[in-house]
C-alpha cells in the first residue's frame, strides 16, 4: 500500500488514492495513509454477525468513494462472488507466486518444497475463484540454493513493491485492458510485462 501511494504521487498518475480501508483496527497502513492525507476507514469483520453484513458494510464504505479501481493490498480475506461481481473488471490483487502455480497460502515454502527454479509475484484481476483471475503482470525471482521461505519471501516482497504500482498504473491509463478474460497490454508496456528480479 505504501509503495502504491508513493508511486502514484512520485509518477504523477492521473489518479489519486481515495481511501485506505482495513479489516484490522490498528493496522500500520492506516497511520501511514493518515499521515499522507488520505482518508481511512476500518470495517472489522469481528463487528458483524455474518459475512454478508460485513461485506455490505465494506461495499458501502468502498462505494462512498466511487473508485475506478479497487486494489487489494494485503487484504487477506476471501470475498464472496457477489462482492467480486460488484467490482468486476476493476479490482486488482497481488499474489506471491507465479500463478497459476501455488495459489493460496504458504507459497514460498511450497515453491521450495516443489524444487522450482523460479518463483515470484502475480498481479491479477480478482475473480470469484481465488487467485484465478486474468493475469496483468508477473515478476520473476530466481530461487537460490541457500533460500529459506523467509529469505525468498523478502525478495518476492521487494518485487511486489515494484510490480504492483506499475500494473495499477497500466490499468488506470488504459494500457492494460481486460478482453474476454485475458489482459491485453499496450505495445508500450509489453517489454516490461515480465520483470526479472535478483
Amino acid at each position: 500500500m505504501e509503495a502504491i501511494i508513493a508511486t502514484c504521487r512520485a509518477d504523477g498518475w492521473p489518479a489519486q488514492v481515495a481511501c485506505v480501508i482495513s479489516s484490522r483496527p490498528g493496522a500500520a497502513g492506516l497511520q501511514y495513509a493518515t499521515e499522507a492525507g488520505i482518508a481511512t476507514a476500518v470495517v472489522d469483520p469481528k463487528s458483524f454477525e455474518s459475512r454478508e453484513r460485513f461485506e455490505a458494510a465494506l461495499t458501502a464504505t468502498v462505494d462512498l468513494h466511487e473508485p475506478d479501481c479497487v486494489v487489494l493490498a494485503g487484504f487477506m480475506r476471501v470475498l464472496s462472488e457477489s462482492f467480486v461481481h460488484r467490482y468486476a473488471d476493476r479490482m486488482l490483487n497481488i499474489h506471491p507466486s507465479l500463478l497459476p502455480a501455488f495459489p493460496g497460502l504458504d507459497t514460498h515454502a511450497r515453491a521450495l518444497a516443489a524444487g522450482v527454479r523460479v518463483h515470484g509475484a502475480t498481479v491479477h484481476f480478482v475473480s470469484p475463484v481465488v487467485d484465478a483471475g486474468a493475469i496483468v503482470a508477473q515478476a520473476v525471482v530466481p530461487i537460490r540454493a541457500d533460500d529459506t521461505a523467509d529469505s525468498l519471501a523478502a525478495r518476492v516482497l521487494a518485487a511486489e513493491h515494484r510490480l504492483f504500482p506499475r500494473a495499477i498504473a497500466w490499468f488506470l491509463s488504459g494500457r492494460a485492458v481486460l478482453d474476454e478474460g485475458r489482459v491485453v497490454l499496450d505495445a508500450s508496456v509489453a517489454p516490461d510485462a515480465l520483470m526479472v528480479c535478483a
